[in-house]
């Protein structure tokens, strides 16, 4: 499974992972959020790029003003998609490494 691999690879490298909500074992879309040393979160998601098929792409960051509002809204993507997988990566240069280890969810 495709998530278990992205922990798996965060804990080898010196990181920590944790499934924040389990979704369809078979066909949920899989989320993460990254931190380091749980700070500055952002979340990444796989969206679609004509030129390089499906891309992780970061589309929210916590917001140091209202950090509440980060999980608000993970709490609302939830509620609209209970099959989405919600992985939180807390390792030292997060976007490099989903990209570096080429996990497409």
């Amino acid at each position: 499974m495709a998530v278990a691999g992205i922990i798996r690879a965060a804990e080898a490298a010196g990181g920590f992972g944790a499934v924040l909500h389990k979704g369809e074992r078979e066909a949920g879309t899989i989320l993460v959020v990254m931190a380091e040393r749980g700070a500055n979160l952002r979340l990444f998601e796989l969206l679609p790029d004509p030129e390089r098929g499906r891309v992780w792409t970061c589309t929210r960051q916590q917001d140091p003003e209202n950090p509440a509002d980060f999980s608000e809204y993970l709490d609302r993507r939830c509620s609209r998609d209970p099959d989405l997988w919600i992985v939180e990566l807390d390792i030292a240069d997060g976007e490099r490494f989903i990209l570096r280890q080429g996990f497409l969810g």
